[in-house]
């Protein structure tokens, strides 16, 4: 599978955002990423789902990627299922029962994954690897855009995907924080499939020209 971009709304310019949206998609954006934080699970509220089929209704048709910074899961769950979510990611520590919350996310017919915090341990997967498609992998603490990529993601990127061919699974491995032009090569070395930029896109003059460098780099 060809490596993909997903630049993550929670840096885009909330007053044009289907525009922004858009924009990204036509400059050559592979995913669209949502950050749905909700200042429980962490100290930040962005968005719900009304924001999802906002999208969907204004004629975007990329996959959108959404990533539950929140506790409890279930119900949003359905929710952004309905909305138009394609992908749909959380945080074990904020599910009371893992294997449940997986699994209705395959119900309500999206593709599922477990996001991991820098300091939480990739053991889950044991338990649940037939049942996830795709590894979130956090390069900084939840909860903010903007901040520095942690170092210590390299190894846990390699320590995954060893994990996933030991394991005799496909899944995709996605990096979220922190990612941009100076970095992004070396995390595609260790294995990522995925990467979640914010900033570093939204905040460029050209979108398509800072994709397109982002791209070069991970080809």
């Amino acid at each position: 599978m060809a490596k993909k971009l997903a630049p993550s709304i929670l840096s885009a310019d909330f007053a044009r955002l289907g525009e922004e949206v858009s924009e990204v998609v036509k400059a050559g954006a592979d995913i669209i990423h949502f950050d749905v934080m909700d200042n429980h699970y962490v100290p930040v509220l962005t968005f719900g789902p009304k924001i999802c089929a906002d999208l969907r209704a204004y004629g975007v048709s990329a996959p959108i990627d959404v990533h539950l910074m929140a506790k409890p899961v279930d119900d949003l769950i359905k929710a952004f299922g309905d909305a138009g979510a394609d992908y749909i990611t959380f945080h074990p520590e904020a599910s009371e029962h893992i294997d449940r919350s997986l699994r209705l996310i395959e119900q309500v017919g999206c593709k599922a994954g477990l996001v991991f915090n820098p300091a939480t341990p990739l053991d889950y997967l044991e338990y649940v690897i037939d049942q996830i498609d795709m590894i979130l992998i956090m390069s900084v603490n939840p909860g903010y855009g903007g901040q520095k990529f942690i170092s210590t993601t390299y190894k846990k990127i390699k320590d995954a995907k060893e994990c996933i061919s030991r394991l005799g699974a496909e899944i995709l491995v996605e990096v979220d924080g922190g990612i941009n032009l100076s970095n992004i090569s070396e995390i595609s070395s260790a294995g990522a499939d995925i990467f979640v930029a914010g900033s570093a896109i939204f905040d460029s003059e050209n979108y398509a020209e800072t994709i397109a460098k982002l791209k070069k780099k991970i080809a």
